[in-house]
């Protein structure tokens, strides 16, 4: 399934991207007097063990007779970030052996760990504002990780049975406050340098987290463009390797590194600024785009 989240008359709504349009959960779960989790709230607390229930409705609802008035135009909705108020938002730094090698950086023995948090949560098409107490600002395609169990010093073999699905995220960056001291963490988690989605794709729809491309545009021209299948840590690894230290809950988001293309690593730097559009698509997972403004 792909899953989004979007802006109703009754709050946050979940929806489910079917070629005929979107599907309005929570009022075909009202009309058919269905009990599923219906709302982001609900899904995201119950995370895999909502997926079968949810997949299960939606097949009965597209059946019954009254389904076209429960599909919405996409284009006429206001989305929300596709994951829903998560407990942790985790990154990994370097994870791609190109991108370490434009940094002039060693491969990293272990996984880079850093954070952001709830406030750097952006939608599809939301503007990004750059505060003038920063001027280097960059892009960094990256696929996002969605957990969908209590995981706990999970082994590797078993890490993706944990994986709700799989989302864009751009990991936009301040680098002059990123690099002003050892910890990234102020150049990270800036309001909004963060989006995700457009979409939430669940697990099942995903053959190889490995064997996908990543790309990104600035107004349109190619900046980025990788496949997972260079990353240093595997999905799995990364899973396994942070649930030994903390306990992954439904819903926390990981972002898993960025390939190299970065603004960062280039011979003359031109920074992102105001008026300019970013665009970054990881194969399968749709393409999020974000203005930026002042």
């Amino acid at each position: 399934m792909k899953l989004l989240i979007y802006r109703s008359s009754e709050g946050i709504a979940l929806g489910v991207k079917m070629p005929e349009g979107i599907l309005d959960v929570r009022t075909a779960a009202r009309d058919l007097a269905v009990r599923v989790p219906a709302s982001p709230e609900a899904f995201f607390t119950e995370g895999l063990d909502a997926t079968a229930a949810l997949s299960e409705f939606v097949a009965r609802a597209l059946a019954d007779a009254r389904a076209a008035s429960w599909l919405l135009d996409e284009s006429t909705l206001a989305l929300g970030p596709c994951v829903h108020n998560p407990e942790k938002i985790l990154c990994v730094g370097l994870n791609y052996r190109r991108h370490a090698a434009e940094s002039g950086a060693k491969v990293p023995e272990v996984p880079v760990l850093f954070s952001k948090f709830n406030n750097a949560l952006a939608a599809h098409g939301e503007a990004i504002p750059l505060s003038r107490h920063a001027h280097q600002y960059d892009y960094e395609v990256e696929l996002a990780v969605v957990i969908g169990r209590t995981a706990q010093d999970v082994p590797v073999a078993r890490a993706l049975d944990y994986v709700l699905g799989y989302c864009n995220a751009n990991d936009v960056s301040a680098r002059d406050l990123q690099n002003r001291t050892p910890q990234w963490l102020l150049g990270k988690t800036m309001d909004k340098f963060c989006p995700i989605g457009p979409y939430l794709v669940t697990a099942d729809e995903i053959d190889d987290p490995q064997a996908l491309t990543t790309r990104s545009w600035l107004n349109g021209e190619l900046r980025q463009n990788s496949n997972t299948a260079d990353m240093v840590f595997s999905v799995a690894e990364i899973i396994s390797y942070a649930s030994r230290y903390m306990t992954l809950k439904p819903g926390d988001v990981i972002l898993t590194g960025t390939p190299e293309g970065v603004i960062l690593c280039m011979k003359n730097k031109v920074w992102m600024k105001a008026g300019d559009t970013i665009s970054i698509e990881v194969s399968g997972l749709g393409r999020l785009t974000n203005p930026l403004v002042q």
